[in-house]
């Protein structure tokens, strides 16, 4: 979707940004992230890495082991994924690079600890005060709206790509490529039922439930998008994906129907949440990270705890205070941190490339090559 949506000269630099962040970010969460989100780690004594490496439950793990890790290291990969969309053509590279380290490493898995994780405290507390602890089956909040909140601070510090607004007035910048927007866009809503179904992670825990409820927010998501964006490609393929983030919390306790609405209020949010931002914040967000992951996974953890109840078909279990006192506290701790990263890193290194490096691209200014080689020889 990136590759799609920004111009040509910085379509590498949105490839090899994302494979990158990829691969640090499995590595961090191997070494730092799991074991500091669920008390378990890969580098211990033989008998115990023979056992947690076939399967077996080990004293102490909970029943996590070594798949379970490789499952969950796709959820702490979205953080600098979704801050990619965010940041594009102007955010420098290595810098770039160790903040979703630091995501990775510890930002995210602190907060996955409490909720998922090994520290329980919070989830009691919460249970004390409400009569039921903050629901999140897939990553509305855990993930989706954390790593769109912690982008925010990101490009907002970063500023204007050059030439997206002269004079106080705002200028479109087209983007490349509306079917690679598009592809992008399907495999994602391909790979969520992956994404959503095995959140059970078991088994014999997975339901027919949450892949309908999944297939019915994406379903809305894309009818409310087509009706209310009259029919622009770039937001009802995006509305497929506000749908997909917003189901992910309640997706094992919404009835279809009631996952139908808040996939298509997931839409809405995004339409004119993105327009809210660009033109009356002038938040240069390339792709919409904020209000497509920050704002619509927020939405997704409020709306659990109303369409989860039973008076509106859902399975019960929720409780609305609970839901939005989480994803509340979720918002600041991701806003309080990006900013303690991304002004550290632009204190020390700086986090964007010059004007002259913008202007030629990315893809020139970082990799010394085009995507489209050939046309430099015309």
């Amino acid at each position: 979707m990136e590759v799609g949506t920004v111009r040509e000269k910085n379509q590498i630099n949105a490839l090899q940004k994302i494979l990158t962040d990829w691969a640090v970010s499995t590595v961090c969460y191997f070494l730092i992230g799991f074991p500091l989100a669920y008390g378990i780690h890969f580098l211990g004594d033989a008998s115990s890495i023979e056992q947690l490496m076939s399967g077996e439950t080990v004293p102490g793990a909970r029943g996590f082991d070594l798949l379970k890790c490789f499952f969950l290291t796709t959820f702490a990969a979205c953080i600098p994924a979704i801050i990619s969309g965010g940041i594009a053509e102007r955010a420098k590279f290595w810098p770039q690079v160790v903040a979703g380290a630091i995501f990775a490493a510890a930002g995210y898995p602190l907060f996955e600890s409490i909720i998922w994780g090994q520290h329980t405290f919070f989830q009691e507390a919460i249970t004390n005060f409400f009569g039921a602890p903050f629901h999140d089956y897939a990553g509305s909040v855990v993930v989706h709206s954390m790593g769109g909140w912690i982008a925010l601070p990101a490009v907002i510090l970063l500023g204007q790509r050059i030439g997206r607004w002269k004079d106080g007035v705002s200028r479109d910048i087209p983007i490349s490529n509306i079917p690679f927007l598009a592809l992008g866009s399907w495999i994602l809503a391909i790979g969520w039922f992956g994404f959503n179904v095995m959140s059970a992670q078991a088994a014999d825990g997975i339901t027919g439930l949450v892949a309908v409820n999944s297939l019915f927010a994406m379903v809305g998501g894309i009818l409310f998008a087509v009706v209310f964006a009259k029919n622009d490609p770039g937001f009802v393929h995006n509305g497929a994906l506000a749908g997909l983030i917003a189901v992910c919390a309640g997706s094992d306790v919404m009835h279809p129907l009631g996952a139908f609405f808040v996939g298509g209020i997931g839409a809405l949010i995004f339409i004119y949440g993105f327009q809210w931002e660009t033109e009356k914040l002038k938040i240069d967000d390339v792709l919409g990270v904020w209000p497509l992951h920050g704002i619509t996974g927020s939405w997704g953890g409020i709306a659990c705890g109303i369409f989860g109840m039973e008076a509106l078909g859902g399975k019960g279990g929720v409780n609305f205070g609970a839901q939005i006192c989480v994803t509340v506290v979720a918002l600041v701790y991701a806003v309080v941190l990006s900013t303690f990263v991304y002004l550290a890193l632009k204190q020390m290194v700086g986090i964007r490339l010059s004007p002259k490096e913008e202007e030629a691209g990315a893809d020139y200014s970082i990799h010394r090559v085009s995507a489209y080689p050939e046309k430099d020889l015309r």
